[in-house]
């Protein structure tokens, strides 16, 4: 969850900041309804926030794939540029090796954080020291096609259930239940809630974006206009047309097209908007507080864990209650943790658990 540390990019640090907000947000709600909080939502508001159904569900993560595409094509661009096999292969072990440590790590914590998308990120890692060394056009084909065969899977799993079939074990079954190699390998790619089908698009998308970097003024106007016409098209054709209750879905666990569609509009917007907020205001403090809080995500992420479990079931401190609680306590812990990472950086220079992540994969 690491990226590049240089102030040029203190845009990727900025918007991966705010999408980790995001997501400790949606967990902090999600995980509240599990633990007794009322569900399901009767206001606007409490529609948009639904970390399973509405509109922010796994936006922000997707986002935060998005920027991890980006920092994978910028930690590699000098192998890439010198065409040397020898620094190419370096970086596709580096890569490898992160990938391998998140995922093994992240199967760990998914005992205790049903869903952490620690797991799925090591997945991403390993599918990126395979891809990062080919074109744009065919990382473009390759995001393309987990997104079509995604939806193909949804569409059949569909027919077979109208059918009378059962396809839970392909899709929705339980694997915390039952570890075996099997359950790994569909949770990894289809069924968990970060899978390969078809989170690898914004993975590619991010890796052709970082190879734009830095974005030129103009280049950032195309990417927010295309991200706002992709969304705005998405919605448009969920309420226009009605051919396929899966396919023109927009919620996130059905993996239809338009739900990938609306997910690449909002992370395009993000990327382009947020990233164009942070160079502009790169000196301000807040600015340079939320760079050095998502040069940290990894050690945050694994805090807001241990924080959620500490003061909701050890302490019960905090109670299962409805929205604003969770934005309460997302809010709190936030404070908290953009002023221990900045005091942090300023003592030691890189997180905990970012300095063990470093030490192993950088090792030759």
């Amino acid at each position: 969850m690491t990226g590049p540390t240089s102030s040029r990019y203190i845009e990727l640090d900025v918007v991966r900041a705010i999408a980790l907000i995001g997501v400790c947000v949606m967990n902090f709600h999600g995980y509240l309804i599990i633990d007794g909080a009322k569900y399901p939502p009767t206001t606007f508001v409490e529609r948009i926030f639904d970390p399973w159904q509405g509109p922010l569900s796994t936006r922000f993560a997707a986002t935060f794939v998005t920027v991890a595409g980006m920092g994978i094509t910028l930690l590699t661009r000098r192998s890439c540029a010198g065409a040397s096999r020898a620094a190419i292969s370096a970086d596709r072990w580096k890569l490898a090796r992160r990938g391998v440590l998140l995922f093994t790590f992240g199967y760990f914590l998914d005992w205790v954080w049903g869903g952490t998308i620690l797991f799925y990120y090591g997945a991403f890692f390993m599918a990126g020291a395979l891809l990062f060394t080919l074109r744009s056009r065919w990382l473009a084909l390759i995001g393309t096609g987990a997104a079509l065969a995604a939806a193909g899977l949804s569409w059949w799993a569909v027919q077979r259930t109208t059918g009378g079939h059962d396809v839970s074990w392909l899709l929705s079954a339980n694997a915390t239940a039952n570890r075996s190699p099997r359950d790994l390998l569909l949770d990894t790619f289809v069924r968990g809630t970060h899978p390969l089908l078809p989170w690898l698009v914004f993975l590619c998308m991010g890796m052709v974006l970082g190879r734009l970097l830095p974005f030129s003024p103009a280049r950032r106007v195309q990417l927010a206009v295309a991200g706002a016409g992709l969304l705005a098209m998405g919605y448009m054709m969920h309420e226009a047309v009605a051919w396929h209750p899966t396919l023109e879905s927009t919620r996130p666990f059905d993996r239809g097209l338009l739900y990938t569609l609306t997910t690449v509009g909002s992370s395009l917007m993000a990327v382009s908007l947020v990233g164009w907020a942070a160079q502009a205001s790169a000196g301000a403090r807040v600015t340079r507080a939320l760079g050095a809080t998502g040069r940290t995500t990894l050690t945050l992420y694994v805090g807001h864990v241990l924080v959620y479990n500490l003061l909701v079931h050890r302490l019960a401190w905090v109670h299962p209650d409805g929205l604003g609680t969770a934005l309460v306590f997302a809010a709190a812990y936030w404070l908290c943790a953009v002023g221990a990472a900045t005091a942090w950086q300023r003592w030691r220079g890189i997180g905990p658990l970012e300095w063990v992540y470093r030490r192993f994969s950088d090792a030759s």
